[in-house]
């Protein structure tokens, strides 16, 4: 019989070794549910508009109640809004005219700001004027106002002239181009979401730069003398809808208004469907008890008219639920005339019969005419009678106009004073400013760790918990302990991007730690491994691995980073409750989108000595210099560069305490 050689048996014990690990389950969970992150989130949106169905169930009892309901609303918009900016000239240009029957269509661009340049088709009927105007809101389209609207067309037939104006990201003012002015990225929704997350690190959102580009738009259409100053509204579909919704409750000049395929609730969008684009977003509205209805609300008791599609993705049954608080609010305000819902049988956008319908209620309140409109004639309108520029977009054919991305990086330089003054304070104050922002109190309930299993391995044991605190996710952790602890055995908190499974199966990693006596634990935070969210839940198109749970995370107050943190706490009093493990030194490794998590939680917590971090940001401003980037949401805090940076908290820990090795 042939002898083995020695070198081929360790090969074998090698390979089966190797082979052992990678088949051994690490999961921690004594369940299993691959949304049970999205649901916990829920629970926390479901309460708050439960609440909030309380509030306003109590204001339509009469109209002093609901009153205060809506003026209360107004300021809980503008306080999560954030500060607008202050109006400068609108340095208004005409660009040319092209003459129609019955009307014409001039090409405007105004400034809404010094260097950001809006573009706009005014439709105007033939004479003198001063005609009735409305504001036309663009969906998320990449042409804009390109091609024509037929709705402008239909208003301008009926005496109503209307601004079609271009939001950021699409028509002629699209920020992601190349040298030769071709999008770079696949849609407006994506452009959007991909902005808003640094609007959001800066204090604002996408919503409220839309907001004052079109509150500007109707500061141009009353500086026009053949414009009824007074008789001023606003309209939109889909995306314009967003924008309407989020207009006519703050802009008093509106005076009749329209919402189309957008109108909803909140709360069905969000247990159903998931978030929206960035643009129909703004941070904390869950956690300020405002639902789609209150923004439109906000303008009551002002005529306004709801356009839905029975088959629209946008959630009919919530359009009707909605409506009915609209029409119970404009009620107890003594005008339920003034608020209408007209539903086809269609799907999203606006059709023929909503053109109608819409152009027949802005005639009634502006023109004291009900006559029903018939929409006969569609004129063909030829691009370049609607292009504002030479080259079709702002950004490559006006030398000083300022991209947004730019915009937001000049933001981001003014506030860093800001932030340099903010840091003289001392370090209670801004400890009490990082929880603040992170959403966490001061108090935690106490943890109750659940062992769940355990596996003997050749050098060392692995004991998996679920460890519990009430009010948050249970937390999956694996505890490895080799075989020679000693008593100056140190702890390392392995926090892997990809999952807890690809540190437990890396034999090589695990008998290198073993033979060193070093002890590890091993964790998924919440929307990590075991309960990380499925990505076929999560639209490509916004480029983020987790953006319905980052965007509900944001809406109900809690970003996701405080949470994780949270979640390290939780590892922290692991250890100070394990008589093997208490006194020990703590460390954290740290990878990709759990770096910031890792900077907060290191600079909160003295228990943790020294933390390395690999492959991830080290400062929010690298978003801003870099916007196309994936998973930014995963730790987008709203307003942090108004007080802080990562590496403000890395300097204010103390010298390497937090170290990046890439």
């Amino acid at each position: 019989m042939k002898k083995t050689k020695p070198i081929t048996i360790l090969c074998i014990l090698f390979v089966f070794h190797f082979g052992l690990n990678a088949q051994i389950s690490y999961n921690a969970l004594p369940w299993r549910m691959s949304t049970a992150y999205n649901n916990y989130l829920l629970r926390d949106v479901h309460q708050q508009y439960a609440d909030r169905k309380i509030e306003i169930e109590k204001a339509f009892a009469s109209k002093e109640k609901m009153i205060a309901y809506r003026d209360d609303c107004i300021q809980r918009y503008k306080k999560i809004m954030g500060g607008l900016p202050e109006k400068g000239n609108l340095n208004a240009r005409f660009t040319g005219s092209s003459a129609y029957e019955g009307f014409r269509i001039e090409k405007i661009i105004f400034e809404s700001l010094p260097h950001r340049y809006v573009t706009a088709n005014l439709y105007i009927p033939d004479g003198e004027g001063p005609f009735p105007a409305a504001l036309q809101l663009c969906g998320h389209g990449l042409g804009g106002k390109i091609p024509a609207s037929n709705s402008a067309l239909l208003f301008a037939q009926n005496g109503i002239a209307v601004l079609v104006v271009d939001p950021i990201g699409q028509g002629e003012r699209i920020q992601f181009i190349d040298d030769e002015s071709n999008t770079l990225t696949r849609g407006a929704t994506t452009e959007h979401t991909l902005l808003n997350a640094g609007a959001n690190l800066l204090g604002t959102s996408l919503a409220a730069l839309e907001f004052w580009d079109n509150h500007r738009a109707i500061d141009y259409l009353v500086s026009r003398e053949d414009i009824d100053k007074n008789n001023i509204g606003a309209y939109g579909s889909s995306g314009g809808g967003t924008q309407t919704s989020y207009l006519i409750g703050l802009d008093e000049r509106i005076k009749v208004a329209s919402v189309c395929s957008y109108f909803t609730q909140r709360e069905k969008v969000l247990e159903v469907y998931g978030p929206s684009d960035g643009c129909q977003h703004i941070p904390y509205e869950g956690k300020e008890h405002l639902e789609i209805a209150d923004f439109v609300l906000m303008m009551g008791p002002k005529p306004v008219l709801i356009l839905s599609g029975k088959y629209d993705f946008v959630d009919y049954w919530g359009a009707t639920q909605a409506f009915k608080e609209l029409k119970k609010g404009y009620t107890a305000l003594g005008s339920p005339e003034k608020v209408s819902m007209f539903s086809v049988e269609n799907g999203h956008g606006m059709p023929k019969p909503k053109r109608e319908a819409l152009v027949t209620w802005f005639k009634k309140w502006m023109l004291n005419d009900d006559t029903p409109v018939v929409e006969t004639e569609l004129f063909h309108i030829p691009e370049e009678d609607l292009q504002c520029t030479g080259t079709g977009q702002v950004n490559s054919a006006i030398a000083d106009n300022i991209s947004v991305p730019d915009y937001f990086l000049d933001e981001a330089k003014t506030t860093e004073e800001q932030r340099i003054e903010f840091l003289k304070n001392d370090l209670k104050t801004i400890t009490g400013k990082v929880n603040e922002i992170l959403c966490i109190g001061n108090e935690l309930e106490e943890i109750f760790p659940e062992q769940t299993g355990e596996i003997k391995m050749r050098t060392y044991d692995i004991q998996k918990y679920q460890i519990i605190r009430p009010e948050q996710m249970p937390l999956p952790c694996v505890l490895v302990l080799p075989g020679n602890i000693t008593p100056e055995s140190q702890i390392t908190i392995f926090l892997n991007e990809g999952g807890k499974d690809e540190i437990l199966s890396d034999a090589r990693t695990m008998e290198s730690y073993a033979n060193q006596g070093e002890i590890l634990i091993v964790a998924d935070l919440r929307g990590y491994g075991e309960t990380s969210d499925p990505l076929s839940l999560n639209d490509t198109k916004y480029w983020n691995r987790e953006y319905r749970n980052a965007m509900i995370s944001k809406h109900i107050g809690k970003p996701i980073v405080g949470q994780r943190v949270i979640d390290v706490k939780t590892i922290l009093d692991f250890v100070d409750t394990e008589s093997i493990l208490k006194g020990r030194i703590v460390k954290i490794k740290a990878n990709g989108t759990y770096g910031p998590v890792a900077v907060h939680a290191t600079f909160l917590d003295e228990r943790i000595s020294k933390t390395e971090i690999t492959g991830s940001i080290k400062s929010y401003t690298e978003f801003l210099k870099n916007p196309m980037q994936r998973n930014v949401y995963s730790n987008v805090l709203y307003g942090v560069l108004q007080y802080y940076d990562l590496k403000d908290l890395i300097e204010i820990s103390g010298k390497n305490r937090i170290r990046f090795l890439d």
